[in-house]
């Protein structure tokens, strides 16, 4: 009887453990036969961790997004790709990638966290503007491709970025194009426009544009970060105000740059990712 009910719970835990594997979000290539412009490169990806536990990622070469889905009884058809930081040399991809991921996950969002090439990587070839911003056109494509499979509203399909993530962010949704019905690959068939953009302290600010048809934006950050992010994130926000285009500003008054998503955040700060759910809301995004 003993041997039965042991063989019993090693069954159970097993069980328990294919599901848990099974339901793990996995990677992604953008590009599964290579990315344009990485070209025999293969080089692989270094990783460090810091003793706060950040995962910090650098040579990427492969650039991925890694989706984070839903539970389908919370499911909102809302999706959002998340570009962490790290100034363009690596990625601190845990407190701005997988932690507000899962956060967003467990509210109903498609969370999906974007890998992508960094132009300023050690020895790196890449640049900002091409390659770059290819990955998050290609990773906007790329879920917008998957709709259906991962029940996402194709019109909800925003981005997230965290400083030089922010940048990235802000790019896409300066430098969009239409979709290409005719492309050999069924995912640029898909247009990349995003349909909202969330800037968090955003790097590079002074070069960001708007245009009367740039998605709706919510900007955050911290006063307390240099100036040019800080001040900047008052001056992009008049300018999308005088677009008319909806906006929302955020800056916490004791707050400096990078704070992400970490258990060890306090105050005011800690709610901006309710305050994100709010302000979809109020753009009609969320229902």
């Amino acid at each position: 009887m003993k041997q039965k009910l042991c063989l019993l719970i090693l069954f159970i835990g097993c069980f328990c453990s294919a599901i848990a594997q099974d339901t793990q979000p996995k990677e992604i290539l953008l590009w599964p036969n290579g990315a344009p412009g990485s070209e025999g490169k293969t080089g692989a990806e270094s990783l460090r961790i810091t003793d706060q536990g950040d995962h910090v990622i650098t040579d990427v070469n492969k650039p991925s997004i890694m989706p984070y889905l839903p539970a389908a009884d919370k499911n909102t058809g809302v999706a959002i790709i998340i570009a962490p930081g790290g100034g363009h040399s690596e990625l601190w991809i845990t407190h701005e990638g997988y932690n507000p991921a899962q956060w967003f996950t467990d509210h109903g969002i498609t969370a999906v966290v974007l890998k992508y090439r960094l132009a300023k990587a050690k020895n790196s070839t890449y640049t900002i503007d091409k390659d770059e911003l290819a990955d998050i056109q290609r990773a906007i494509r790329m879920v917008r491709s998957k709709a259906a499979e991962w029940h996402i509203d194709t019109a909800k399909i925003g981005v997230m970025g965290f400083s030089a993530g922010g940048e990235l962010a802000a790019l896409a949704a300066m430098r969009f194009s239409p979709a290409d019905v005719n492309a050999p690959d069924i995912i640029d068939r898909q247009d990349d426009r995003p349909d909202f953009q969330v800037l968090m302290y955003p790097g590079n600010i002074s070069r960001f544009e708007v245009s009367k048809n740039s998605p709706p934006v919510f900007i955050a950050g911290g006063n307390s970060d240099r100036q040019d992010i800080s001040q900047g994130m008052a001056e992009l926000y008049l300018k999308y105000k005088a677009m008319n285009i909806p906006a929302e500003l955020h800056i916490y008054a004791k707050t400096g740059h990078g704070f992400g998503m970490r258990a060890s955040n306090k105050g005011a700060v800690t709610l901006w990712p309710q305050e994100v759910l709010l302000w979809l809301e109020d753009i009609g995004v969320l229902k």
